[in-house]
Parts: C-alpha cells; structure tokens; sequence
C-alpha cells in the first residue's frame, strides 16, 4: 500500500518494510519547511507498527539536494533558528526510530541531505552518489545536525576539513571515510530491499534491541555501556521471538519470529 504526501511517498511492503520516497524531482527533492513536517509524521505514524526495516530513497537523480534555498533565502535569524530545530527534531525521530533504517542514496545528498542520510543506520551509495556539507559556500554553517554526526562518521579533524572547504565526496570516498556503508553497481534502491529483506528475517525483538544498545550508548564510557548491554541481552530473554529462535535452532528448523 502506498501514501502521497505533497513532498514524499510512504510504501509499506507486504513482508514488514516500509519505503520512504523524497519526490521533488524537480527540486532534486530539496528539503523544505513541508518535507520535513511530513517526514516527521510519516516517522511518527509508523514507529511501533511492526515495521522490521525502513527504507529511504529520492525520486530522479538526487536522494536529497540540500535543503530549499529559496525557502530559506527570506528567513529571519528567528526564522532559521526555528527551521533548524524543527529539522533536527525530525531527524532524531528518524535517527532513533524502532526498526532499521538503510538510506539508498542514488545521487545527490548535500547539505541537509547528507544530514538526513546520516541518521540512517546504514548508508548504500549509488555508484553517482554524491556527499557534503557545501554550507559554507552559501555563507551559513549546517542546521540539520551535521556538525555533531559528521564528526562522529568520520573525525574531528576530517569532518571539520570537509565542512570548511564545502568540497563534495564521491560514492568510493564516502566509504572510505565511513560515510556510506558500501557502494552498490546497480541499482541501489534494490540493493537496500535486498539488504532489508536480510536483516528482516532475523528477530525482530532482537534487531530492535541491538540498535538501542548502540544508539543509547554511544556516548556513554565503556562500563556504561556495557551495563546497558547485559540489561538489554537480559530483555531479549522476556521475549517470544528469543524462545523461537533458541527452538528452531536446536531442533535444526527454520525459525519463525513474530517481533514479540
């Protein structure tokens, strides 16, 4: 079943993944003040529905673009303020959203595309993809959170070169550098399904756990997080799919989750 919003499409599979289309092809899918508030609800509406995996993609040739100049061209220093909170408020609702998320970006993902690609747990990059942080060029700095996730993708020192000179990084570099995960020869947006598929036959209780261990405690020390984890692994023992799983595997069948 797929939902039309004015700036983006919402698909949910018939095997538990959903598919988020960024569709302003004419715009290079450009993010403005409506994208973002419909991103959020699409997020909101679909968190703990029992998605198992999340897809995002952009219609044409960008995954994202940058966010709208023209719509910010006019702003107050209020107005932009606002715009950025809002930005990051939507982009932490896709950062620490309950299923895994894998952005499929098949071309440019710039400014606040780049942004939202990195909130994503795993990036595929098309072989054109295209990323940075080119702010600086238009004589503003990144809103959408990139001067805190650039820095944790690739370091201090490169993020801070990348974000200073607003040079782009080609799909081989990206990985390079730890932006994207891989980059895919043909068609990416199949390659991320494939990779969803993947993981979506595991145990969903337990994907979803997984990524909470690593999201809560990437900023915690050592001891803290490995106290998160054990209480976390202990939780997974409250649930079906641990029972299951642990059956199936000793009487040598396939096993079958239901994410409870």
């Amino acid at each position: 079943m797929t939902t039309t919003y004015e700036t983006l499409r919402f698909e949910r599979t018939d095997d538990h993944i959903g598919i988020v289309t960024f569709d302003r092809p004419k715009a290079l899918n450009a993010i403005n003040s409506v994208l973002v508030h419909e991103l959020g609800a699409v997020l909101a509406a679909h968190k703990g529905t029992g998605l198992r995996a999340l897809v995002i993609t952009g219609a044409g040739k960008a995954f994202a673009a940058g966010a709208d100049i023209k719509e910010m061209s006019g702003y107050s220093a209020l107005d932009a303020a606002f715009f950025s909170q809002q930005g990051q408020k939507t982009l932490g609702a896709l950062e620490s959203f309950d299923a895994p998320t894998i952005a499929a970006v098949n071309g440019y993902a710039l400014g606040g595309g780049c942004e939202l690609a990195m909130c994503a747990d795993l990036i595929l990059a098309g072989k054109r993809a295209l990323f940075g942080q080119p702010e600086v060029k238009l004589g503003v700095i990144p809103g959408f959170g990139g001067t805190q996730r650039l820095v944790r993708r690739v370091g201090r020192q490169r993020a801070l070169e990348l974000m200073m000179t607003g040079r782009n990084v080609r799909a081989d570099e990206a990985v390079k550098l730890g932006i994207a995960l891989e980059v895919v020869e043909g068609d990416v947006v199949e390659a991320a399904l494939a990779l969803a598929r993947t993981i979506a036959a595991n145990g969903p209780a337990a994907v979803k756990l997984v990524k909470r261990a690593v999201h809560e405690t990437d900023r915690l020390d050592i001891d803290a997080g490995l106290a998160a984890e054990a209480s976390l692994f202990g939780l997974c023992f409250s649930t079906d799919d641990q029972t299951e799983g642990m059956d199936a595997f000793i009487n040598k069948r396939p096993a079958t989750f239901t994410g409870r």
